[in-house]
């Protein structure tokens, strides 16, 4: 995976990273791939705050672009959507989100 941008966002606590990855001759590389090597490129990131949006593979070729979202907090990762929050949880069990909010 190779990071072409890298942006801190303040605001909504959490960094925004477009990323490149090279798979020629090999299957595109799965979400559950793709969170955790953006997890490792990010110190003191967390498998389990790192969202991933906006994949595209090109045809024909080996390369897969997209945006990893790490947050900083279970909080700030709440306001994704709700079917990001539901890919998320598919590979991890359950979502921040859904674990901070329960009272029960």
């Amino acid at each position: 995976m190779e990071i072409i941008d890298r942006k801190d966002n303040p605001l909504l606590n959490r960094v925004e990273m477009r990323f490149v990855w090279n798979h020629e001759g090999k299957a595109t590389p799965t979400r559950k791939e793709m969170v955790e090597a953006a997890a490792k490129s990010e110190p003191n990131a967390k498998k389990e705050l790192t969202y991933i949006k906006d994949v595209r593979t090109v045809f024909g070729k080996g390369r897969t672009e997209g945006i990893a979202l790490i947050y900083s907090s279970a909080e700030s990762a709440s306001m994704e959507p709700g079917y990001v929050s539901a890919r998320h949880k598919d590979l991890f069990g359950e979502s921040p989100s859904e674990s901070e909010g329960s009272t029960e």
